[in-house]
C-alpha cells in the first residue's frame, strides 16, 4: 500500500452501510467515529433521519458494505461514488461483489482515487483468473468463506439454539417483522 493500512486515530471515519450497523460497529470495536449509512441510501433517497450516501462518501476514511444485492443496490459504488471519497480512503466489501462496480474499482486504484480496497466478495465469481485485482499492492483479496470457520458455526448454532429457547418461553429474540 502507498499509505499506511493500519491506523489509530480515533479520529477517522468509518461508513458501515448495510444492516445491523450500529450493533456491528460495536461488535468490532472500530476505533473511529462510526457514521452509520442506511441500508438503502441511495442518491436522492436518504431514509428518514439519514444523511445522504454521496455526504457520508465524502468524510470517511472506511466505506464497509454490509448490503444485500438488488437492483436498488447493484454498483451502488460507481466511478462517480469512488471519485467522491477521500484519496487516502479503503473501501471494504464483504457483502456482495456487484454492489461496486469493479471495473471502475479498477481504475480509481490504478489511478489513486481511493488508497485501498479489501475484498472479500467480487463482481464475477469466481473471479477471472487474469483480475487485474490480483496483481495490484493497494488490494487485498480473501476468499468469501467466513462462515467456514468453527467457532464461526459454532456460534452461528449456539445463536439458533438461544431465539428457539426464547421463542419457547414467549420472548423471542431477533424478530423479524414483515
Amino acid at each position: 500500500f502507498s499509505h499506511p493500512v493500519h491506523h489509530t486515530d480515533p479520529g477517522r471515519a468509518a461508513l458501515l452501510v448495510g444492516n445491523e450497523n450500529i450493533k456491528l460497529a460495536r461488535h468490532c470495536r472500530i476505533p473511529a467515529q462510526v457514521l452509520h449509512g442506511p441500508m438503502l441510501s441511495l442518491p436522492n433517497q436518504p431514509m428518514t433521519g439519514q444523511r445522504p450516501l454521496e455526504e457520508l462518501l465524502r468524510e470517511s476514511d472506511y466505506v464497509s458494505l454490509h448490503c444485500p444485492l438488488t437492483e436498488g443496490t447493484r454498483h451502488m459504488i460507481d466511478g462517480e461514488k469512488l471519485a467522491m471519497m477521500k484519496p487516502t480512503a479503503f473501501l471494504i466489501n464483504t457483502a456482495r461483489g456487484a454492489l461496486i462496480d469493479e471495473k471502475a474499482l479498477i481504475a480509481a486504484l490504478k489511478n489513486g482515487v481511493i488508497a485501498g480496497a479489501g475484498l472479500d466478495v467480487q463482481e464475477e465469481e469466481p473471479p477471472r483468473e487474469d483480475s487485474p485485482l490480483y496483481t495490484m499492492d493497494n488490494v487485498i483479496l480473501t476468499p468469501h468463506m467466513g462462515w467456514r470457520g468453527l467457532e464461526t458455526r459454532q456460534r452461528l448454532l449456539d445463536l439458533t439454539a438461544e431465539n428457539i429457547r426464547a421463542y419457547m418461553d414467549g420472548t423471542p429474540k431477533n424478530v423479524i417483522v414483515g
